[in-house]
């Protein structure tokens, strides 16, 4: 199944609750959804021990940062910063895994004095409460392959056929972040949740749709939709991050084989926190993002959970500006049941 991008532009997008009138109705539409999606970025992997260390320690305000690697597939690890809250021994706290943006220095971007203003949310949560994974994606910070430029992944699948898309890649570097929050002492494996901005907005929905693990998630600026979109190539973008290289040649011929509000809808029915801004340099077709945005609400009504959903449009830019962010927080406060 496919859709022609000019007849979407020219008559709107594919309702998700066409033919749903029921959970099982849902469940059925959603594997389809589903299927066409793996179609595109491929199978999750076997997973691999996470073989973790500890490479140092450091005492924060309120918090304790830990520069980690673990394992994941192919050989690889991913560097992070896991944060632990002062206190923190001997509780089963919630859990974040945070995720950045498109940012050469990677984790520090969101959970460092080197992040960007509006950007911080990850030692902001910690300070909330939550034990906080803070990954590297792969081709940002301490996960640039030497001689390569931030962001440019085509080296990926030069060295690794295997890897259908990067998105996989990523899913699959995130899933064992999942693990490590799971397996820690700290952490209430029954109360984790994503939250990302940008790359890491999308990314953090992309997980919450493939593993029941994720209870709620935050994105920030990242749901776009192809419909509207003045560049919908750069998702198949050969010369700097290719998602999708399959949607290379289909996008090509006005082809797609998902609209991104059908992914998005893979996380329903649990807990949903969407930020998007009309100012957005990166994603400024704001009107189709509002409809796909209003389409998913109406999954979540029709599931009989609309309080699940929260989904915000202003007129800032591509930014997580504070109301914003405390909006966000209070909402992760509520479905993991952080104690006050």
């Amino acid at each position: 199944m496919t859709y022609k991008l000019h007849t979407l532009n020219e008559q709107g997008i594919p309702s998700l609750i066409d033919g749903v009138n029921s959970q099982e109705d849902w469940e059925k539409k959603r594997a389809d959804i589903l299927k066409r999606w793996k179609g595109m970025i491929g199978e999750l992997p076997d997973k691999v021990p996470l073989d973790l260390k500890i490479n140092s320690e450091s005492s924060k305000e309120r918090f304790v940062r830990q520069h980690v690697t673990y394992s994941t597939v192919d050989g690889d690890s991913v560097t992070a910063y896991l944060l632990i809250p002062e206190g923190a021994e001997g509780k089963k706290l919630p859990a974040l895994i945070a995720l950045h943006g498109t940012d050469e220095k990677g984790k520090d971007s969101i959970s460092t004095n080197k992040a960007k203003h509006n950007r911080n949310f990850a030692a902001e949560l910690v300070q909330r409460g939550y034990v906080v994974l803070v990954p590297d994606a792969l081709t940002s910070g301490e996960r640039i392959k030497a001689g390569e430029k931030t962001f440019h992944n085509a080296y990926l699948y030069r060295d690794f056929p295997q890897w259908s898309s990067i998105t996989m890649k990523n899913l699959t570097d995130h899933r064992q972040g999942l693990d490590l929050l799971a397996q820690h002492d700290c952490v209430d494996e029954s109360r984790i949740g994503a939250i990302g901005h940008s790359f890491g907005g999308y990314n953090a929905f992309y997980l919450a749709g493939v593993d029941d693990r994720v209870k709620a998630v935050v994105s920030s600026c990242g749901f776009s939709m192809f419909t509207g979109d003045y560049r919908p190539h750069r998702w198949a973008d050969r010369d700097w991050y290719t998602h999708f290289p399959k949607l290379t040649p289909m996008i090509s011929e006005g082809d797609i084989p998902f609209e991104f509000h059908e992914i998005l809808a893979l996380v329903a029915p649990k807990p949903l926190f969407n930020w998007s801004g009309q100012s957005d340099s990166i994603f400024p077709h704001w009107k189709a993002i509002g409809s796909g945005l209003h389409s998913v609400y109406q999954l979540y009504e029709k599931l009989g959970v609309p309080e699940r959903i929260t989904s915000l449009l202003g007129a800032e830019g591509h930014d997580f500006p504070p109301h914003i962010r405390e909006c966000s927080y209070q909402f992760m406060d509520k479905w993991l049941e952080r104690e006050s």
